[in-house]
């Protein structure tokens, strides 16, 4: 037991966790330019020493500097073995609507369920005092804007965060969090569609493949909006859904981290 537990802060491997920041429009027109989308997606790199580390994920939180501490009401809790996310494999931990402004800080709340298992089958138990009351945090100061599509990338250094607690055999998780980067990742587009009385579907296509669909708004003033797609050249194609209408066909560049706004387009009998 004691020759695995002085080894026990050498095993655990790095993990990421990947959040992506996204606009939170889900339907053309329908999407508030102050709010986004935020997306907390977790994974790991391999680790051959131990066979499982789990943690008891309860609460993601976010402080903003303008309206305080936000509980993230799209997470999703529950027990995360972090070496089954190796090798690409990742797991959504959280997606949910926040307002634009200025994100001071992360907070990850644990329950008190976090242990490892050896090769051998031993259990390691590890306590977590203050994962459990006021999360495990990590300064942020950043903006997100309305609109714009972002990826935060934070380090989880769990060969660093295991500690003793005196000499009371037992070990404490106390994660050490950093900032690997905050970049934009993708692109939205939103435009409008006439006469706004007819319905019609918007094909966001690169060569002969379709890569996102979506409609019109007909109580919106014909308004569209694509929410995250890859950055690139397009052809939008604008397909009435009535018999009296031609359809329409416009060149788009889609910007990384920007929201493209295409010029209304008229649809002609």
């Amino acid at each position: 037991m004691s020759t695995n537990i002085r080894k026990f802060t050498g095993f655990i491997s790095l993990f990421l966790l990947i959040i992506t920041v996204v606009s939170c429009q889900k339907n053309a027109g329908s999407g508030n330019a102050n709010k986004a989308r935020l997306q907390v997606r977790l994974t790991d790199d391999p680790n051959l020493n131990l066979s499982q580390v789990w943690i008891d994920v309860r609460e993601i939180q976010i402080n903003m500097a303008d309206t305080g501490l936000i509980t993230l009401a799209g997470s999703k809790p529950g027990m995360y073995n972090l070496l089954a996310l190796i090798n690409g494999k990742d797991t959504l931990l959280s997606d949910s609507e926040i307002p634009a402004g200025q994100i001071s800080q992360i907070r990850l709340i644990l329950g008190d369920n976090n242990y490892a298992i050896t090769h051998t089958g031993e259990r390691i138990e590890l306590t977590t005092p203050s994962a459990q009351q006021s999360g495990l945090k990590v300064q942020v100061h950043q903006t997100v804007t309305g609109g714009m599509l972002y990826r935060l990338i934070l380090d989880f250094d769990a060969g660093k965060s295991i500690v003793t607690a005196g000499n009371s055999g037992k070990y404490i998780l106390k994660p050490v969090l950093r900032i690997i980067s905050f970049v934009p990742s993708g692109g939205n587009v939103k435009g409008f569609v006439l006469p706004d009385s007819v319905e019609t579907a918007i094909y966001a296509i690169v060569g002969a493949d379709t890569l996102a669909a979506t409609f019109s708004d007909t109580t919106m003033k014909g308004a569209y909006f694509f929410n995250d797609i890859a950055a690139g050249n397009y052809s939008f194609w604008y397909v009435p859904q009535d018999t009296i209408h031609k359809p329409a066909v416009r060149s788009v560049a889609v910007t990384l981290g920007r929201t493209t706004i295409v010029d209304t387009v008229k649809l002609f009998p």
